[in-house]
């Protein structure tokens, strides 16, 4: 299976995406409505946090499009070397950091205030209130800095959870899509 980049440097350059029982890799309709949405400038010198990494397109194209650099969190150890691979095949692989991990666990080890973090757990797994609720809290996510979420249609999601204040959310299919915006000051 391959996929490809939508926009950016790396326009039009194909991944291979290893086969996972778990993996639903977001299409590239909705990839490439979700960077509309964000804006063109979005990834312009972002620091990128991707979760539940999967592909890793998520923050491929961030990077494809202009973000400074990506961190990358997938407990799937196939998933992980794929990734790893597919990054050093795009030459993106020295502004790329692949964290192999559960994500609940990762999040507490991570330094930083990310610009720009991209969420889409599994949709049987049921982790949005904590997550959210983590990535709200934490200071994980920058003044003014977004959060993406992809998540299965009927899902109940919050406007706010800590910092974040949801900005705006639309449905493709049986996947929505939130984005949230950090009011810190």
């Amino acid at each position: 299976m391959t996929m490809r980049v939508t926009g950016g440097l790396l326009r039009g350059r194909r991944l291979r995406v290893a086969g996972s029982t778990r993996l639903r890799p977001t299409s590239d309709r909705v990839r490439g409505a979700i960077f509309s949405i964000l804006g063109p400038d979005a990834c312009v010198g972002a620091k990128v946090l991707d979760l539940y990494a999967g592909t890793g397109m998520l923050g491929i194209e961030a990077l494809s499009r202009g973000a400074e650099s990506a961190v990358f969190v997938e407990v799937d150890s196939t998933l992980v070397r794929r990734m790893r691979d597919n990054l050093r095949e795009m030459s993106v692989e020295k502004r790329a950091l692949v964290v192999r991990g559960r994500v609940e666990r990762v999040l507490d080890d991570l330094d930083g205030r990310y610009d720009l973090v991209f969420a889409d757990p599994p949709y049987r797994d049921e982790v949005w209130d904590e997550l959210m609720d983590r990535l709200g809290k934490k200071g994980l996510v920058s003044a003014q800095g977004a959060v993406v979420v992809e998540y299965r249609q009927g899902t109940a999601m919050a406007e706010t959870y800590g910092t974040l204040v949801r900005e705006t959310r639309r449905r493709y299919g049986d996947s929505g899509i939130a984005v949230y915006r950090s009011r810190v000051r």
